[in-house]
């Protein structure tokens, strides 16, 4: 990833905010926007979907402040998102900014998603949704253990990652290796592809940890005030399938058993705010080791987004 900006020059920019969730990523993308004409683009993997907007912490029309957003809240909860169809819609989404001559600006905490963006994915063909069917059925008859037992034989480098509860991703390496007759670790070592071709400007927001926490902490039972209790009880109207993406959104699960009367509002709420930190936990350690950034904001909140941060950004992606 090129940091020198002449490099590039004839590539047209755009800036990446990566962070952990409650960072305070979405106000500084609004911020910067403001500043260089400017449109967000959702790279968050819950924030696709539309169903839990208050839980999952879209932007709302205030927090917007009049700049563009996209890609937020535009699947179905009962749809699969994919990391091919998100970059699939993003570069769509960048495309039009940079028609209008914005500059797109990519905000999330979801790597996998932003690391497609920057360096591409594995090819991966379609695959017919009867092979997933297939893969199904098969481990429901021999169970876990048995499951992944076959799928030991047929792909046997992706069979030693995983155990035998890992039912969404053993389906996943015996539908690709039933319709391809390639293990999905042969897929996956093949170079990757399709990034996007953008003069980048990365930023990864970590506010100190206790801070973090606090806010979490914090966000949580507001999100409940604001909405969220109303919208996990839509969600569980629908009876969807409980392996649906969007039915493991962080805070969802804990509120859900509140409703269903399994637990108490207090314990529900102190279980999805353990939920979000070691969630933001996580992607925390991946962006310290994945993620290299030409800006690093480390700073405490009341601190964050001084005119002198702002100003360097802006003098690297404006020549």
């Amino acid at each position: 990833m090129s940091t020198d900006h002449h490099h590039n020059a004839e590539r047209p920019p755009v800036v990446v905010i990566a962070g952990p969730t409650a960072s305070g990523k979405s106000a500084l993308a609004v911020t910067l926007a403001q500043r260089m004409k400017g449109e967000v683009v959702n790279a968050d993997s819950m924030q696709v979907y539309r169903d839990l907007p208050v839980l999952t912490a879209i932007p709302d029309h205030d927090e917007r402040q009049g700049v563009a957003h996209h890609g937020y809240g535009v699947l179905d909860g009962a749809e699969r998102c994919s990391v091919g169809r998100w970059m699939e819609l993003t570069r769509g989404y960048i495309e039009e900014i940079w028609r209008r001559g914005g500059v797109p600006i990519l905000v999330g905490g979801t790597g996998m998603y932003i690391r497609a963006a920057l360096e591409g994915i594995s090819p991966m063909p379609d695959i017919d949704p009867k092979f997933r069917d297939q893969a199904t059925a098969m481990l429901a008859a021999m169970g876990g253990a048995g499951f992944r037992a076959e799928l030991m034989a047929r792909d046997p480098v992706l069979a030693a990652r995983l155990n035998d509860g890992d039912s969404q991703r053993l389906i996943r390496g015996m539908e690709i290796v039933l319709a391809t007759g390639t293990p999905l670790s042969a897929w996956q070592d093949k170079p990757p592809q399709g990034a996007i071709a953008a003069d980048f400007t990365t930023i990864r927001i970590a506010p100190p940890r206790e801070e973090l926490y606090a806010r979490i902490d914090q966000r949580f039972p507001m999100m409940l005030k604001a909405g969220g209790v109303e919208e996990a009880r839509a969600l569980m109207a629908r009876a969807l399938d409980p392996s649906l993406p969007l039915m493991k959104a962080v805070g969802f699960p804990p509120i859900a058993d509140y409703l269903r009367g399994a637990t108490s509002r207090d314990d529900a709420v102190e279980l999805a705010c353990r939920d979000s930190r070691r969630y933001a936990k996580r992607q925390t350690t991946w962006f310290n080791n994945q993620f290299a950034a030409n800006f690093c904001e480390d700073s405490s909140y009341n601190a964050q987004y001084s005119e002198s941060f702002i100003d360097k950004i802006l003098s690297k992606v404006i020549l």
